[in-house]
């Protein structure tokens, strides 16, 4: 499916809003005039067709990030295609909402974080959509965008929702749940909260240009606590919830959207950052990349 054959003429101009949904969130019921569409991506399958609508006359285009009914484990998502899709249905923003687990007192299950830093513990992933013919160097300093962040925590609390803004989220690998000293340690990093699939993801919706924000579902405590410890069981309950919640915040956030949308440094963030010279570059890379950097590399 071609990417122009799926943006109606009734849209908002400026905003197009990707929605990444996370564990307990597998659908967005909420979006009118709402299309399931297959869109292949170079990089591989993504987890899941999109579904593309729109909630007022903003456009929305949401992909479950585990697939439908969770069937992909965090180790194994697609990150690279999933990003790549959204690019290339024309997505300006993502917003994902990810199930998270707490590393501090104050931050308790039921409530939400807009994040706003990570640490990367995770490994073998593919992480990058450049490669060997055709190399790229993205700052990551900052890797979340303020004004969506804002927006997503304002949309959350207008929800009624309790919202911590700002949080360093700690990547881990899983599929497995952190040992009491692993928990324990990522406390003394000075991590806040835990999850396992903002990573690589993050850091290909900035390789994409496309800003990106994380509104984290706190679901536990995690394992550091004396006595507790984490159950799959207990996390469902939690995330049961919570998903109410987002869906509810998601609806806020078209109506909290600005009418025009300002550009972003990040909407240019491959400016500068390319390494090969032109005529080293790879030509298959290059055209693989053409969703994602066509605006540099071609």
């Amino acid at each position: 499916m071609r990417a122009d054959a799926i943006r109606p003429g009734w849209i908002r101009p400026g905003w197009r809003i990707g929605v990444i949904g996370g564990s307990g969130l597998y659908d967005f019921a909420a979006l009118q005039d709402a299309q399931e569409i297959a869109v292949s991506s170079p990089f591989g399958d993504p987890s899941a067709p999109v579904t593309i609508g729109r909630i007022g006359n903003v456009e929305f285009v949401f992909l479950p990030r585990h697939g439908k009914g969770h069937r992909i484990p965090p180790h194994a998502i697609n990150a690279r295609a999933n990003i790549e899709v959204l690019k290339r249905c024309g997505v300006t923003d993502v917003l994902a909402i990810s199930a998270i687990g707490s590393l501090r007192e104050d931050l308790a299950p039921g409530s939400f974080v807009a994040v706003d830093q990570f640490i990367d513990r995770t490994h073998g992933r593919l992480d990058s959509f450049f490669g060997e013919g055709l190399v790229a160097h993205v700052s990551m300093a900052d890797p979340v965008c303020p004004r969506l962040a804002a927006l997503a925590a304002d949309a959350a609390d207008a929800a009624g929702a309790l919202v911590h803004r700002g949080g360093c989220y700690l990547a881990m690998q899983g599929p497995q749940f952190s040992t009491r000293a692993e928990s324990r340690m990522y406390r003394q990093w000075g991590a806040d909260v835990i999850g396992m699939t903002a990573m690589p993801e993050a850091r290909l919706a900035r390789e994409a240009e496309l800003p990106y924000a994380l509104l984290g579902m706190v679901t536990d405590y995690d394992s550091w606590r004396d006595g507790d410890h984490v159950e799959a069981g207990d996390v469902l309950r939690v995330m049961a919830a919570n998903a109410a919640l987002a869906r509810a915040a998601l609806e806020h956030l078209a109506a909290l959207l600005p009418i025009d949308r300002i550009a972003s440094p990040i909407d240019r963030a491959l400016d500068g950052a390319m390494m090969t010279a032109p005529a080293e570059r790879d030509p298959v890379l290059t055209a693989k990349l053409g969703a994602v950097a066509g605006r540099v590399a071609g």
